[in-house]
C-alpha cells in the first residue's frame, strides 16, 4: 500500500524527535566513555578520582541522560504541543532531584575521605576521635540540608507555591512556635546531637560508663548516641542524656589510665615479698606502660590489712587485662607460697571461771 503524503506530513515532526533523541543518547554515551577514559588516566596520579566516579556512576549518568532527553524534546516537535509546559516541568523536577542525589554522593565521598584517616577500629587519640565525631555529624547535616534544598526547589517550580511564599514566610514565626511545642523532645535531641559533636563532650571511640555500663561510643547521630557495651550489647541513649546527666569518660584528654586492685589479707602477709612479686608480674606484661606501679597498705581494720595494687596502662583495655592478671597471679602465689597471708576469721574461746567456793554437803 503506498504511503500517503498526509501520513508523512503527520509523522515528519515525530521522526525529527526520534532523531534528536537518538543523537542525545549517542552524545551521552560518547561523553560517558570520554569521562571514563580521562578519569582512568588521571587515577594513576590521583586514585581518589576513580573512587569518586565509581561512587556516583549511576547518578551522573542518569542526570546526563535526563538533560539530554529534555534538550532533544525542547528542540523538536513536543515543544510546540500544548502539554509541553507540563512535560518540561517534569524534566526540571527530575533534574533537580537527581542533581541533589549527585551532590549528596559527592559531599559524602569528600567527608568520608577525610574520615578515612581516622580508623575507629584502632586506638585513637582524643583529637582523632573529635574529628571523626564532628565529620560524622557534618555529613548527616549536609545530607539533610541538600534534601531540604532540593525539595524546596521542586516546590518552587510550581507558580502556586511561589505565590503563597510571602504569606508562608510571614507566618513562619507562628508555625515555628507551634512546631517547637509539638516536637520539643525531637528538636531537643537534634540540638543536643549538634552540641555533642561540636562541644567535644563525647567522641566516637571514647570509653564511657553510663547507666552502670562500661563501653565505647560507637555512633553519634543527630538524635541518639549508641554505646557499644563490652559484652557486645548496644546501649542506645537520646542525645539529651549526655547534655543533662553526669557520666564517666575514661578518655577525655588521653587514653592513658590508672587502675587499682584491692585485697584484704591477714596481718601476717609479707608486704615486701608481695611487692617484689607484684613488680615481677607487671614487668613481664605488655599491658603495663611503665608509668606507675606500686603496692601500699591502705587499710587495717576489721582484722585484715588492705593492700592496694596500682598499675598504669596505655588504654582501658590493657588496664582491665593487667588488673585481672595482677589479681590472679598474686592470689595464686599467696596460696602456694604464703598461705598464712590469706584472710582468716579468728575466734577467741575463753575458759569458764571455776568458783572458789565448794558446795557444802
Amino acid at each position: 500500500m503506498p504511503i500517503q503524503e498526509d501520513d508523512l506530513t503527520g509523522w515528519g515532526p515525530w521522526l525529527g524527535t526520534l532523531l534528536a533523541i537518538a543523537v542525545a543518547v549517542v552524545a551521552v554515551v560518547v561523553l560517558v566513555l570520554l569521562v571514563r577514559l580521562v578519569v582512568a588516566l588521571a587515577s594513576r596520579r590521583a586514585p581518589w578520582m576513580g573512587l569518586l566516579l565509581q561512587r556516583m556512576r549511576h547518578r551522573w549518568r542518569f542526570l546526563l541522560l535526563v538533560v539530554a532527553l529534555w534538550v532533544a524534546c525542547a528542540v523538536s516537535a513536543p515543544a510546540d504541543l500544548p502539554w509541553w509546559p507540563a512535560l518540561s516541568r517534569v524534566f526540571l523536577i527530575v533534574v533537580i532531584l537527581t542533581a541533589g542525589w549527585l551532590l549528596s554522593a559527592i559531599t559524602s565521598f569528600g567527608i568520608e575521605r577525610v574520615m578515612a584517616r581516622y580508623d575507629a577500629s584502632g586506638v585513637l587519640g582524643p583529637e582523632a576521635r573529635r574529628m571523626r565525631t564532628q565529620l560524622s555529624v557534618v555529613q548527616r547535616l549536609a545530607t539533610v540540608l541538600i534534601a531540604v534544598i532540593a525539595f524546596g526547589a521542586v516546590l518552587f517550580t510550581f507558580p502556586e507555591v511561589r505565590a503563597v511564599g510571602a504569606s508562608v514566610l510571614a507566618s513562619a514565626g507562628i508555625v515555628s512556635i507551634i512546631a517547637g511545642l509539638a516536637a520539643q523532645s525531637t528538636l531537643g535531641n537534634l540540638i543536643a546531637g549538634i552540641q555533642l559533636a561540636f562541644s567535644d563532650a563525647i567522641r566516637v571511640g571514647d570509653v564511657v560508663v553510663v547507666e552502670g555500663e562500661w563501653g565505647r561510643i560507637g555512633e553519634i547521630t543527630l538524635s541518639y548516641v549508641v554505646v557499644n557495651v563490652w559484652d557486645e550489647r548496644r546501649l542506645v541513649l537520646p542525645s539529651t542524656y549526655f547534655t543533662s546527666k553526669p557520666f564517666e569518660s575514661w578518655t577525655r584528654r588521653s587514653d592513658k589510665i590508672l587502675g587499682t586492685v584491692y585485697m584484704d589479707l591477714d596481718w601476717r602477709v609479707p608486704v615486701e615479698a608481695v611487692r617484689e612479686k607484684f613488680m615481677e608480674i607487671v614487668e613481664g606484661s605488655d599491658a603495663w606502660d611503665r608509668r606507675a606501679a606500686s603496692v601500699l597498705v591502705t587499710g587495717s581494720e576489721g582484722g585484715f590489712v588492705t593492700l592496694r595494687f596500682l598499675v598504669s596502662s596505655a588504654d582501658s583495655g590493657d588496664q582491665w587485662a593487667l588488673r585481672c592478671l595482677v589479681r590472679e597471679e598474686i592470689m595464686t602465689w599467696l596460696q602456694a607460697e604464703h598461705p598464712e597471708a590469706l584472710p582468716v576469721t579468728r575466734v577467741s574461746l575463753e575458759q569458764p571461771r571455776v568458783s572458789s567456793e565448794q558446795p557444802h554437803d
